[in-house]
């Protein structure tokens, strides 16, 4: 049985009442709907963090988000983190319970928590789990683990029999059978698909937050917007983001297949990627359209620190570290009109293009010098960006 088979027949078995059953009690859902604010004093903006506890702990801290027993020191604040927590590294899960149990402190204290939908969070909660490590799926065992992954395996094989899989001949439930199946469904596999399904505690915490926001002059979200989504509205790209995850029809007057569209929220990477002179009229309308003066985005590993494109209309967050470099935890903050990057625990003014900018460069680069005496010449900044890292491929 081919795994792509298997993962579109887990939609129909976890559907099941009999495995729905098995799932924990969720989070609350939080309030959906806004997706504007103004006069946000501070505004600290993470960008994809892939199961890396440590270093969003590390972020929060710098950032003077979070006191020594991890609660809300934030006040006022606004945290935006721009997505992707899941996959690569084993702590995902660590993360969205973090996440979850903050929201509600910074509200009561003034401030907010933006979790914001990136790709990869739609990537588990549609069952695509090609980048989901092992780590995270061992997250979810407990000791009746082993009890309902037999479970999902019945269900499994009475799909099957009664739909067999058209084209293909029918499967033989034998030892190699139930073999590969385990191999394909460690423990925990089954735990971690409810929590991220539609009703689960995490893909239902998912579908209370925002895909795109506006706060103060500045948009942020994961990805970008194309020229083909650059005329929607902020609630409608939204709604539409959710419906989809939900598995509900679209609009027909909303953008259509928002989830995995190239120049969708989610995916779009000409805001970091294409040559400025070609992708300047649709950054122009982007910022006339939603009346701000930057957008932030993350997604595109396109340098080794927080970095501006378009003289400053675009500002970059997720950090690409060359492979035997270590990770400077770098990060965003806006107080009022100063823009600050968050570098290897420094606090560096980010200034978006002229001497200013070289200025900001050169100290990154000396900050890497310092960190990285032994590999100075690899893991410093020599120029404006970074070799991009390993892309998602789309599908």
């Amino acid at each position: 049985m081919k795994t792509s088979s298997l993962r579109a027949l887990a939609l129909v078995a976890l559907a099941a009442a009999s495995l729905a059953a098995l799932a924990p009690a969720g989070a609350a859902r939080a309030a959906p709907g806004r997706t504007e604010w103004d006069g946000v004093a501070r505004v600290v903006a993470i960008g994809d963090l892939h199961g890396d506890y440590d270093k969003f702990h590390d972020q929060l801290t710098q950032a003077g988000l979070i006191d020594a027993h991890d609660n809300w020191a934030g006040g006022r604040t606004h945290l935006v983190q721009l997505g992707d927590v899941p996959d690569r590294a084993p702590d995902t899960r660590r993360i969205l319970d973090l996440l979850i149990r903050l929201e509600p402190q910074a509200r009561r204290a003034g401030g907010y928590v933006h979790a914001l939908i990136g790709n990869h969070e739609a990537m588990n909660m549609e069952g695509d789990l090609r980048y989901t490590t092992p780590g995270e799926f061992a997250a979810f065992v407990d000791k009746d683990s082993a009890r309902k992954r037999d479970a999902y395996y019945r269900l499994v094989v009475q799909t099957l029999k009664t739909r067999p899989p058209a084209g293909q001949p029918p499967p033989v439930f034998d030892d190699a059978f139930r073999a590969r199946f385990d191999a394909e469904h460690p423990l925990g596999w089954v735990e971690h698909q409810i929590a991220w399904s539609a009703d689960g505690v995490y893909g239902r915490w998912v579908t209370g937050h925002s895909a795109v926001i506006r706060i103060n002059d500045s948009l942020y979200l994961h990805g970008g917007l194309g020229p083909a989504y650059a005329g929607f509205d902020l609630d409608t790209l939204d709604k539409a983001v959710v419906a989809a995850l939900k598995h509900q029809p679209e609009d027909k007057a909303g953008p259509h297949d928002i989830l995995w569209a190239e120049d969708g929220p989610l995916w779009y990477r000409g805001l970091a990627q294409h040559d400025e002179t070609s992708e300047a009229p649709n950054v122009a309308a982007l910022l006339a359209r939603h009346k701000v003066s930057r957008i932030v985005v993350g997604h595109t590993k396109q340098y080794s620190m927080v970095n501006a494109r378009f003289d400053g209309r675009v500002i970059l967050t997720d950090i690409a570290v060359r492979r035997g470099c270590s990770d400077p935890h770098a990060f965003l903050v806006l107080d009022g009109d100063a823009l600050t990057a968050v570098y290897r625990g420094h606090r560096l003014a980010l200034r978006p293009s002229g001497p200013g900018h070289a200025d900001y460069l050169a100290q990154v680069a000396d900050l890497d010098r310092q960190a990285e005496p032994v590999m100075a010449e690899k893991c410093a900044v020599t120029g404006v960006a970074a070799p991009p890292a390993e892309p998602d491929s789309q599908r």
